[in-house]
């Protein structure tokens, strides 16, 4: 048995072929699809964060919009640049969210991908260190008070003539969901930053493509990945299981516009590239077939293999019906002969 979700990028174009022409309909149609995937039985809406891009943002406030709408689907990012983030305000922001859905919200950190701006988290008020140039030991500070303060430990010196009555001792930051902070994912695109998220006791969350390239196929990289992860939580010593996501593009090709959009796409091979121009990635294959030929397919991934959660990335820009229509497919006709369902 294995979760399945689906991740939204969250894109909108103003373009006459587009459902998704502004940034209304991208946030409006993302709470559509989750209603959607809840009552099709998919257990995750996932979304990613982009600042200064037509995509995602602030992801709370969808969140919550989604909690309200839904009542069993977890809710989730893939990720939160942590770069950008002030760490109480976003204690708040995500207690809030997870209290409106009832203990369900999956959050999605990590350093962050490529920005469409130049130093974008400084317009945002963050000035990292000489030496931390991208901002990724910032990034893991911010990190770490955030965890620190979802504990729901008091810390602020209460007001000795405050305007409501305070309960005794330090305050801490309100309102606290318990076990948020059990539900905190990290973003690892390496198998050494994967052991550093397992001493940090947060989950894994593991994408298409890796900063790093050993040659062999990425579900093979990636397996090691989370098979180290699991043995530095074994040897950090946390008191619960860890769990573990992988990202996957999988069409299934049920219909005549299925089969005009992936057919004869040739994408069933990774690719080596480079990210920033600096750093080496290795990207993951897409799975594109009929139902059957992915079955056979998806068998022989070894991160799928090892991982609790499939994570479906879903193109958003063609609506709710026919994402919808590829999740229903991915749940229906592929998932049981994996064992999934």
């Amino acid at each position: 048995m294995k979760n399945i979700a689906f991740l939204s990028f969250g894109h909108w174009q103003n373009s006459i072929h587009s459902p998704v022409r502004t940034g209304g309909d991208a946030l409006l149609q993302s709470i559509d699809l989750a209603v959607a995937a809840e009552e099709i039985g998919v257990d995750g809406a996932y979304f990613r964060v982009h600042h200064f891009a037509q995509q995602l943002g602030s992801p709370y406030p969808l969140l919550a919009a989604i909690g309200a709408r839904t009542s069993r689907i977890e809710i989730g990012t893939g990720v939160i640049d942590m770069r950008y983030e002030n760490p109480l305000a976003m204690a708040e922001n995500a207690g809030a969210a997870d209290l409106i859905a009832a203990g369900r919200l999956q959050l999605g950190v990590s350093r962050g991908s490529p920005e469409q701006v130049i130093d974008g988290f400084r317009h945002f008020g963050y000035q990292p260190e000489a030496h931390d140039s991208d901002g990724a030991e910032m990034a893991r500070e911010h990190t770490a008070r955030f965890l620190e303060v979802i504990e729901g430990e008091g810390f602020a010196e209460p007001n000795p003539r405050p305007m409501f009555p305070n309960p005794p001792g330090l305050l801490r930051v309100e309102p606290y969901s318990p076990g948020l902070r059990d539900r905190i994912w990290w973003g690892a695109g390496s198998r050494a930053t994967a052991e550093w998220t397992a001493r940090q006791g947060m989950n894994l969350m593991s994408s298409t493509l890796l900063t790093e390239d050993t040659g062999v196929p990425l579900s093979v990289l990636q397996a090691e990945q989370i098979r180290l992860f699991r043995a530095a939580w074994k040897e950090a010593g946390w008191d619960r299981e860890p769990r573990v996501s992988v990202s996957r593009s999988i069409m299934p090709i049920t219909s005549d516009l299925d089969r005009q959009l992936w057919a004869g796409r040739d994408e069933s091979h990774d690719t080596v590239g480079w990210i920033d121009s600096k750093t080496v990635a290795r990207f993951g294959r897409s799975y594109a077939d009929e139902p059957d030929r992915l079955v056979e397919q998806l068998a022989q991934d070894e991160a799928v293999a090892e991982a609790d959660t499939v994570t479906l990335t879903v193109p958003s820009t063609l609506g709710v019906e026919y994402n919808a229509h590829l999740l229903r497919s991915v749940v229906e006709d592929v998932a049981p002969g994996l064992g999934w369902r």
